[in-house]
């Protein structure tokens, strides 16, 4: 089993940066991709970026150019560094991690509010 705790989340203006974190425990060495979902009120949860073990790296275009994701393998930690941000980045972000290079996801955290005045 492999557990995920998020964080880093909070309230800030258009513009601003914030830096979210996964801290990922248990069996970690299984976990191929990790990546992060986001979900707004009244929204699906859509997908924002993914990494794999290696490094190799894809993004929503909708957060291209503004967010950048990194993994350290060595402290099982997830990042999402988040530049330039919008209100409409405004959501509940989720760290989640899979197994497998493709398919469902098979971990969740449990979510880190990201709030984003105009």
């Amino acid at each position: 089993q492999v557990q995920l705790v998020e964080s880093g989340g909070g309230l800030v203006q258009g513009g601003d940066s914030l830096r979210l974190s996964c801290a990922a425990s248990g069996r970690t060495l299984s976990l191929y991709t990790m990546g992060w979902f986001r979900q707004a009120p009244g929204k699906e949860r859509e997908f924002v970026a993914a990494i794999t073990w290696n490094g190799s790296s894809n993004y929503a275009d909708s957060v291209k150019g503004r967010f950048t994701i990194a993994r350290d393998n060595a402290k099982n930690t997830l990042y999402l560094q988040m530049n330039s941000l919008k209100p409409e980045d405004t959501a509940v972000y989720y760290c989640g991690a899979r197994i497998r290079s493709w398919g469902a996801y098979d971990y969740w955290g449990q979510g880190t509010q990201v709030t984003v005045s105009s």
